[in-house]
This record gives C-alpha cells, structure tokens and sequence, in this order.
C-alpha cells in the first residue's frame, strides 16, 4: 500500500525485451538503499517488484498487460518515472491509500500556470468509466501522486498543482496528448459493490420474467 506521496524521480536507464515481458532499468540516487529484491515500489502508480538492485539502480518486469494498460507504454530511456516506497505502519500517512492498481489511462490535455499565482491547472481527459469514481474534491492518483479534483466538466478533470509538487514529480517532464496513470479512490469503488448488493442478478430477473409468464 502506498500514500501517493512522491519520495523520489527516478530515471529510465534501459528498456529490454525479455520473451512476452519488458524489464526496466531505472536510475535514482536513493531510493535503491532501501530496496531488497522482491520488495514492492511504486513507478508512476504501478506496483512493481524491484530486482537486479544495486546502490543508484534497480529493475523491475512488466508484464503485456501492464505494459498496454498503463502510461509505462510511452516510456523511453531517459524517461521521468515517480518512484515510492511502499507505506510503513509506523510512520504518519499524507495522501491518501494508494495501491498502485492503476484503473485505466487518462489523457494529458493541458498543463498550465494559472494567471497571477505560481500554481498551476493540470487538466486530464478521462474515460466513462473511470469519471463514475471521480468527485470534486475527491482524491485521485496520477501518475502515483496524491491529487484533489478541482473541477468536473464531462469527461475533463482539472487539478490544481502547488510548485512544489512540479519541482518533486515527473508532471513538468509531459506533453499534451500523452497518456498518464489514474487510480481513483478505492473507497468509491467498494461504496459502488455495496450499493448494488441489493440488486437482482441477472439470472434471478430471467426466473422472475418466467414466472411472471406462467412457466
């Protein structure tokens, strides 16, 4: 489990071809000193397992599935990756619970500075399925880092960004028109099961149709 509270940017030193998956290599200063093999970290809000660890490097496997349903697709060597570790049971939890499951992808419509102020709006085109989970004010995770909605239009999310979160993530590295991991909050997701527990299924409307006609 993660907070989405960035520790460090890493950087893509090498992408390889290992049969169906992908391995990546990637470069940080110090998050590598506190990985063993095996131990779960979040790269942009996926959550990977790091291997080949050395003191400035680890690599992680990305399976096809992970490799298409998440922004990694875009990645190249030298690429911005955001990197956390996972949350310790003693220590104080900013953000808000992260699992690095990534949902789906959104689309990086616009990063701007908002007139007059040193902040900035990042606006995110989403799809149908994920906006149902999405609320103003509501939390959300892009790219793995803990943000608050700012705004709803249809399918446009806007965010704002204080500079320090600029300066910490990999958000200054995007362009318009490239996809970034999105993780909605997992409390909307377990509050939508529960309000459908009281749903007939499928199967229970086909025998109350058939009684209903006398079979």
């Amino acid at each position: 489990m993660f907070t989405g509270i960035v520790e460090e940017i890493g950087h893509v030193q090498k992408i390889e071809i290992k049969g169906e998956n992908r391995r990546i290599t990637i470069a940080a200063e110090n998050t590598p000193r506190q990985l063993k093999t095996g131990d779960s970290i979040a790269c942009s809000g996926v959550c990977l397992t790091a291997l080949n660890i050395t003191p400035t490097s680890f690599s992680a496997d990305l399976a096809p599935e992970t490799w298409v349903r998440t922004s990694l697709s875009r990645i190249t060597e030298g690429a911005l990756i955001n990197l956390e570790l996972p949350l310790r049971f003693d220590a104080r939890m900013g953000g808000h619970i992260v699992q690095g499951h990534v949902d789906g992808v959104g689309k990086l419509i616009e990063f701007e500075r908002i007139p007059n102020s040193d902040d900035y709006w990042l606006h995110i085109e989403v799809t149908h399925e994920l906006e149902k989970y999405l609320v103003y004010k509501g939390s959300i995770a892009i790219e793995g880092i803990s943000l608050t909605v700012a705004k709803l239009e249809g399918l446009r999310c806007t965010i704002a960004i204080i500079p320090h979160t600029v300066e910490m993530t990999n958000l200054k590295s995007l362009q318009p028109g490239e996809p970034v991991n999105i993780e909605t909050d997992i409390v909307a997701k377990y509050l939508e099961k529960w309000m459908r527990k009281d749903e007939p299924k499928k199967d229970e409307l086909t025998v109350a149709a058939l009684t209903a006609k006398g079979f």
